[in-house]
């Protein structure tokens, strides 16, 4: 699992849309959100690159943890 920090998270709208950005990559990925701790882990096929890329094009600010 790979795991990001991300600036910007506060609500489940937050968790929903970082899930959706993901999955439309890879539908298999699994997302776990940690609000309080600003952590996003994502067991996918996708590199870190295209993680950061997805979540980036949401509006979050986000890097390798």
């Amino acid at each position: 699992m790979q795991v990001f920090k991300v600036e910007g998270m506060s609500c489940g709208h937050c968790v929903k849309a970082i899930t959706a950005a993901l999955q439309a990559r890879d539908a298999a990925a699994s997302v776990r959100v940690d609000l309080a701790a600003k952590e996003v882990g994502v067991e996918s096929s996708l590199s870190a690159e295209q993680v950061i890329a997805a979540i980036s094009e949401e509006g979050y600010g986000v890097r390798l943890a």
